[in-house]
């Protein structure tokens, strides 16, 4: 970082202190990861100096040539991993490419079905205050009370009583693994299309370790590409190639505008590493470490949701200890602990102020930790928690997670 600590020397400090706190604490956030440093090249490449609105040999602007074989790289890689017979890969992120597909095979109000956000699912599954909610009738489907799993019985009777148009499967904090059959054949049955949602788990389905939607029969298929696929902050739809003109549509020029040819590059970079024979060994470790966790927790008596999990994610209840997510999450992260604040299922407690907290393994597994260091993890965690207010007990747990993340370097950083 030569150039910014020349120029600017403010901004070169604060970029400092963020390499030092991901270096010396844990990244416990599922959807959070450490890229490699040849994606990180990509994302400052000298691509972000172009403009390239239009698709590859179909494009508003000229100079195109290796933007072209840039995106068509993607696009081939992308469609090698997932067995997609259509993918875009302009999305800014994945919020957007959820919004491209309503805006392509939706109309204003058409009925869909998404999990509740409280129950695991994503703002744009039908959040009343999201787009999704507003400008469209979404109808929640829900987990079970006792089991906290997706009750299958339960989300065809409430197709059935509905008929939606679309039906979203995949969610952003459900530990485990989805029944892609059963929600096919319920669309099937009710004539909606399928469309899942991959972004927390497309790492570990490029990975082999989970399956794949299109092996199903799927009709849309959208992922963010960081998270467990450890690249750029970004998204691609993929789908059947029946829809594939309306949703290239929807995405330019119905929503966005240029792409942004520098995370290109990086996706296709991403996607390369993953058709790697080593990504299938880090997806696997994913959910051994993931796992190992669960069991840990599940022994010093913690509350998870579901009572584990089958991915790269985890959900505890804090209110047996006695405490809220707000308070677990401030003082794990003081003692170098980075996860997030989350409901649980009919959590009593509202959406900003819940009862939960949500972790899992995707940046820790790339650092090199394994089953010895996450049986660690679950220690600092249980006496993080259970002595929250204990300020010299969480320094002391601090300095041991540093000196451990000192032995596994973050990629990309060097101090």
């Amino acid at each position: 970082m030569s150039a910014i600590q020349a120029q600017d020397p403010t901004v070169y400090e604060i970029l400092r202190g963020e390499m030092k706190r991901q270096s010396e604490g844990l990244e416990m956030i599922p959807s959070e990861n450490y890229v490699s440093p040849a994606v990180l090249e990509a994302m400052g490449s000298i691509f972000t100096n172009k403009y390239s609105e239009g698709y590859p040999e179909k494009r508003y602007y000229g100079g195109q040539h290796f933007v072209d074989q840039i995106e068509n790289l993607a696009i081939d890689r992308a469609k090698k991993l997932f067995n997609a017979e259509h993918v875009n890969v302009q999305p800014y992120s994945g919020s957007p490419a959820n919004s491209a597909v309503y805006f392509a095979l939706l109309n204003y109000k058409d009925t869909v079905m998404g999990l509740k956000l409280d129950q695991g699912g994503h703002i744009t599954h039908g959040l009343p205050i999201s787009f999704s909610g507003k400008f469209y009738n979404f109808v929640p489907y829900f987990v079970d009370k006792d089991t906290q799993r997706i009750d299958m019985a339960e989300v065809r009777r409430i197709a059935l009583e509905c008929k939606p148009k679309l039906l979203v499967a995949g969610y952003t904090a459900y530990p485990r693994d989805i029944d892609w059959a059963g929600f096919k054949a319920i669309c099937d049955e009710v004539g909606a299309i399928a469309m899942a949602d991959i972004s927390h788990t497309a790492g570990l389905i490029a990975g082999k370790q989970l399956k794949n939607p299109f092996d199903f029969g799927f009709d849309v298929v959208t992922t963010t590409t960081h998270k467990t696929m450890r690249g750029p902050r970004s998204a691609i739809i993929m789908c059947k190639e029946k829809y594939a003109k309306a949703i290239d549509k929807a995405v330019f020029p119905g929503l966005q505008g240029g792409p942004h040819d520098h995370t290109t590059c990086a996706k296709a970079i991403c996607f390369g590493e993953a058709l790697k024979p080593e990504f299938q060994a880090y997806a696997a470790q994913i959910i051994k470490n993931s796992k190992t966790l669960a069991e840990e927790l599940n022994k010093l008596g913690w509350k998870l949701v579901t009572g584990g999990t089958d991915n790269h994610l985890l959900l505890a209840d804090m209110t047996p200890f006695g405490i809220k997510g707000m308070e677990a999450e401030d003082a794990l992260d003081f003692a170098g602990i980075t996860l997030n604040k989350n409901t649980v299922p009919y959590d009593p407690r509202g959406p900003f102020d819940p009862s939960g907290i949500r972790f899992g393994t995707p940046a820790a597994t790339t650092r090199g930790l394994k089953e010895p260091e996450m049986r660690k993890v679950a220690t600092w965690m249980n006496k993080v928690v259970r002595n929250h207010t204990d300020k010299e007990l969480l320094a002391g747990v601090k300095e041991e997670i540093k000196q451990m993340c000192l032995k596994f370097p973050v990629p990309g950083i060097s101090l």
